[in-house]
């Protein structure tokens, strides 16, 4: 038996992530991974995002079940915990909003009836973290986001699939950057 190993955790921005459309299976098994490939190129299955976790809400019936909203520089990330995610509810509900935290969670895909992709993150952890961490989280995703960019002008085959989906224009993330950067700019200056 093989043991699987586990996604990488990909670092990208709210807005990116509320942009991504293209998601795929690389093999027709029944235990392939879904990934999640987003106009810079990430393919993602699961994330690491850091910012402020701005609101909770237990909105379970019969169990908990919790929905989220975690704010970085350029939007909000959706989240939501549930019974398959019960060490992320238990750190959750000891949470105080507002509070910066950092979140590792796999990607949740759902397609609706008329068409738009909605994402949203199911929480494996979830951590208190400090002000330094957000902001060097916050640097860390501009520069990868700026790796990827720049990667989309190689000939392979994620980079051909990123074009034929979203097209060639990466402006809007590059603008996403510069958001993120002068938001964290304002910060150091107040």
């Amino acid at each position: 038996m093989s043991l699987r190993q586990r996604e990488v955790a990909r670092r990208l921005y709210a807005k990116e992530l509320s942009e991504s459309t293209l998601v795929y299976k690389e093999h027709e098994d029944t235990y392939a991974p879904q990934y999640l490939l987003t106009p810079t190129g990430a393919k993602c299955n699961r994330v690491f995002v850091v910012g402020t976790l701005t609101e909770k809400e237990n909105v379970g019936v019969d169990s908990d079940y919790w929905r989220a909203r975690l704010a970085d520089p350029t939007g909000v990330f959706p989240i939501y915990a549930g019974q398959y995610q019960q060490q992320a509810v238990t750190q959750l509900s000891a949470i105080e909003v507002p509070a910066f935290v950092a979140v590792v969670g796999k990607l949740n895909v759902f397609r609706t009836n008329d068409g738009p992709v909605k994402v949203s993150i199911r929480p494996e952890f979830i951590n208190v973290v400090d002000s330094e961490t957000r902001n060097r989280w916050v640097l860390e995703t501009a520069e990868k986001t700026l790796e990827r960019i720049e990667r989309l002008q190689l000939d392979n085959e994620d980079a051909a699939k990123v074009r034929d989906h979203y097209g060639i224009d990466t402006r809007l993330y590059v603008e996403i950057v510069i958001e993120a950067l002068k938001a964290l700019k304002k910060e150091y200056e107040t």
